[in-house]
């Protein structure tokens, strides 16, 4: 009924002999812009804030109020169809350039160029005759290639959603009402797939992870993050293209400039090549040999090597120069924030931050309590995350927190298939037709296999030595791909598979058992606060397939095996990593 109400109230507006304009500042989503394509005209404001998208896809659900009809006639079907079946939004020149808007002016003109739109009777322009074509006589073929495309990505049975998209589209002009009940892309199925309830459930647990550390006044400026290696000097990155003003220390200049380095890189990726803004991002991130930003700092993270006496020096020294308000924090993964506190006059004031490499991609950060860890220093530190656009976790001190404690049993489960004569690619295919994001061996040879081994006696966790073909490629060399070679060779930055043979029944499920266990394990002892954060957790900290609503969601719905039902899995310790495995 939604949908119908929806979409008769847009085409009714769509139809009147009149102008009608949509300006739009801010976030334009789902049904905003769907009532902004019913008008005749769009006008955006050119703000970092105004952003466009319809993201229903990654809901399980579909554009019902004329989305799927009026954007492939408006910025024609091949970009039409990417941005819908992604969920991606656009910035407002990019809503320019491809014909989404009309104009693109600063906040002080948008009122007199709105009227002067509306007053100039202008016919929108046509689209190019490809474009024309495509939607015409070749929509059967660009539907065919776009099926191709997602099949790629998804299954028809995980993911229905982009596949009725296109149904929708390319057989009833993109009316979800005329298709027929019964029909693979009728909003019946649609609504009643167990994937839309599913994505459903994600999205309000990303809404309660970015509820962490509202309830708290602290706006952090300025940062200084200690070592200027890759997770350092990343985090710094991270937070100076947040706009916050950065100070990374380290021994010398000369180890620190390596990570201004990657940052400039990742500054021209996100700001799109804008010179003014990368310049500015590169300004705020400075070099601090000396340490001297750790007192005027509103946060202090530190990320040198795992070792723990180093690491209590530095906190003691810490101590005393920093102001008393602020976060001391540590990027620790396998040292316990309680016996690195120790070396505190105040052990309430440091609290973990713990990042996922790579930290401009992941979402997730683990905000971690001691056992004598301040209330409100972990809200605050929650707060920062939030600030720098991250979703906090907040987790218990425990051998790796959540999402290193459930990941580490699942990889150690892959390289035994492999011990055992599975090949690498039917096990990576595997999990990856499951809905992981890479297979468990590609991500073992992309974490890197020394550090596989450094994990040695913790990932094994039953007692068993590390799996014999790890240490022999490790002896070799062959650490993955950062040597070229590991389990997969590589080149440019992709691994080089043989024919992927059949994997053996039940593959799959093997593999993900010790994580679900883990997973069980975590919630049971506390780690964190309930199974719907153990959800989240392993959702955005390994990209656990999101239709399958998390680990625990998955294990509770009917016709999955228990996590501990397995024989080849069952009675096992779930193993504990203690290097960071992402």
């Amino acid at each position: 009924v939604l949908v119908a109400r929806g979409w008769t109230l847009f085409e009714r507006l769509a139809d009147v002999d009149y102008p009608t304009l949509a300006l739009i500042r801010g976030h334009c989503l789902g049904g905003g812009l769907e009532l902004a394509l019913a008008c005749r005209y769009r006008i955006v404001v050119d703000e970092p804030g105004t952003k466009l998208a319809l993201p229903e896809v990654m809901l399980g659900i579909v554009p019902g109020w004329g989305g799927m009809k009026r954007l492939p006639d408006r910025i024609g079907p091949a970009l039409a169809l990417d941005l819908m079946l992604t969920g991606k939004a656009v910035d407002a020149k990019k809503a320019k350039r491809i014909g989404l808007a009309d104009d693109c002016v600063p906040p002080r003109v948008m009122e007199n160029a709105a009227r002067m739109r509306v007053r100039s009777g202008s016919a929108n322009p046509p689209l190019p005759w490809m474009a024309r074509l495509m939607n015409g006589p070749l929509r059967s073929k660009v539907a065919d290639k776009a099926r191709k495309q997602v099949a790629g990505r998804a299954r028809r049975e995980h993911y229905p959603a982009p596949y009725a998209i296109i149904d929708m589209w390319s057989r009833f002009e993109g009316n979800a009402l005329a298709v027929p009940a019964g029909d693979p892309a009728s909003l019946e199925t649609i609504f009643a797939s167990p994937t839309t309830r599913n994505l459903l459930r994600v999205y309000h647990l990303q809404e309660r992870l970015k509820g962490f550390g509202k309830g708290v006044d602290f706006a952090p400026r300025h940062v200084h993050v200690i070592g200027a290696g890759v997770m350092g000097g990343d985090i710094a990155a991270v937070c100076a293209q947040r706009g916050l003003t950065v100070t990374l220390q380290d021994q010398t200049v000369e180890r620190i400039a390596p990570a201004i380095a990657r940052a400039a890189k990742l500054f021209e990726r996100r700001f799109k090549g804008d010179r003014r803004q990368v310049r500015f991002a590169l300004d705020r991130m400075i070099p601090d040999p000396q340490g001297h930003g750790a007192v005027r700092a509103d946060v202090i993270i530190e990320a040198i090597f795992e070792n723990l006496e180093a690491k209590r020096a530095l906190f003691s020294d810490l101590e005393r120069k920093a102001r008393p308000d602020a976060i001391l924090a540590s990027n620790t993964s396998s040292l316990k924030l309680e016996d690195i506190a120790g070396c505190l006059s105040d052990p309430s004031r440091l609290v973990g931050i713990h990042f996922f490499n790579p930290v401009a991609m992941m979402p997730l950060v683990e905000v971690v309590a001691g056992e004598q860890s301040d209330a409100l220093a972990l809200q605050r530190a929650a707060a920062f995350v939030r600030r720098i656009d991250k979703l906090p976790l907040p987790v218990k001190s425990a051998p790796g927190f959540l999402v290193n404690a459930v990941l580490g049993p699942y990889m150690l489960e892959a390289l035994r298939c492999v011990e055992e004569g599975i090949a690498p690619e039917a096990v990576d295919a595997a999990l990856v037709d499951f809905g992981m994001p890479m297979g468990p061996i590609e991500l073992v040879d992309t974490v890197g296999l020394d550090i596989a081994v450094a994990a040695g006696k913790a990932l094994a966790g039953d007692g068993a030595a590390p799996p014999q073909k790890l240490l022999a490629l490790v002896s070799a060399g062959k650490l993955g791909k950062k040597t070229g070679e590991g389990y997969y060779r590589w080149s440019d930055g992709k691994p080089k598979r043989g024919k992927t043979s059949a994997a053996p029944a039940g593959l799959a499920d093997r593999i993900l058992e010790p994580l679900l266990a883990a997973t069980r394990r975590c919630v049971n002892e506390g780690v964190v606060e309930d199974a719907d954060l153990a959800d989240a957790g392993v959702i955005f900290g390994t990209g656990f397939a999101p239709w399958s609503g998390g680990p625990m969601n998955y294990q509770q719905t009917p016709g999955n095996v228990p996590a501990d039902a397995n024989p080849a899995v069952a009675g096992r310790n779930p193993p504990v990593i203690q290097q960071d495995p992402i």
